[in-house]
């Protein structure tokens, strides 16, 4: 099936959000604790639904991403997608980094992973595309050679805008310390659709944006295929996804409260 074809039929999925309606907006767990169940991991290089090498795996109620199986990292970026896509809602999660990057894996991704917000879904990733388009919660820990924020910004195939500016870079650094490794991190995203998101590490503000959309310009993503097949530029609601881009970390307490009115 042509890509154009995925792109038309999952349109709509980009622009309504998961039916997480209730009054009292109860926090509900989006990772189990067992098993991989409401999720879809898609690999560079490898079928949709493949999870090769066992990247992802639970161990002791922790979703982990490893790479004991790899013999070189080989540019086999992955992600971890909900099988819904969601639009107004809080997310919560705790994270810590664990081992040392896989072999062959970028310098860049030491102690580096993130969660995907507002994500392209995983059915109309190319083959070998290493990261959706999206915008990303980035988590970062000390390398021992100075300050390295967590809770930052990235933004493969997006822009946003802040205080009515549009900001093209790619990273937007965050007001977050910079913290060890081997620590747990609490983080949490408030998404508003397309109004606003806010990332805040350890209950605390360290970013905010606005109008979220996808760019034109981005060969990171195929963002203009997706703009010709009628997905709106302006990023409403997205699947959520893990990274795993070649640095082993850790995910636990997956949880997720709509902010969807009833």
């Amino acid at each position: 099936m042509k890509h154009s074809s995925i792109f038309r039929r999952l349109a709509f999925s980009l622009v309504l959000a998961s039916p997480l309606l209730a009054a009292e907006q109860p926090w509900i767990p989006l990772f189990n604790g067992t098993n991989l169940d409401g999720w879809t991991p898609k690999i560079s290089g490898h079928a949709l639904d493949e999870n090769y090498a066992n990247t992802f795996r639970v161990e002791d109620g922790i979703l982990k991403v490893s790479y004991d199986g790899y013999e070189k990292f080989d540019s086999q970026f992955g992600h971890l997608f909900t099988n819904f896509a969601y639009s107004r809602y809080v997310l919560r999660m705790e994270y810590r980094f664990d081992g040392k990057t896989a072999p062959g894996a970028p310098g860049y991704v030491n102690l580096n992973s993130g969660v995907m917000v507002h994500s392209q879904p995983p059915q109309s990733m190319v083959d070998k595309q290493g990261f959706p388009a999206s915008l990303e919660f980035q988590f970062l820990a000390d390398e021992g050679k100075g300050k390295r924020s967590t809770g930052n910004l990235c933004t493969p195939g997006t822009h946003v805008e802040m205080d009515g500016k549009l900001i093209t870079q790619h990273i937007v650094e965050s007001a977050a310390p910079t913290f060890p490794a081997d620590e747990w991190i609490k983080m949490e995203i408030e998404v508003r659709g397309n109004d606003e998101i806010i990332h805040r590490i350890n209950g605390l503000e360290v970013l905010r944006y606005q109008k979220p959309q996808l760019d034109p310009e981005c060969n990171l993503a195929p963002v203009k295929d997706m703009l010709a097949a009628g997905i709106p530029r302006m990023l409403s609601s997205g699947h959520i996804a893990l990274q795993a881009e070649g640095q082993p970390v850790w995910f636990r307490k997956i949880e997720l409260k709509s902010l969807e009115l009833p």
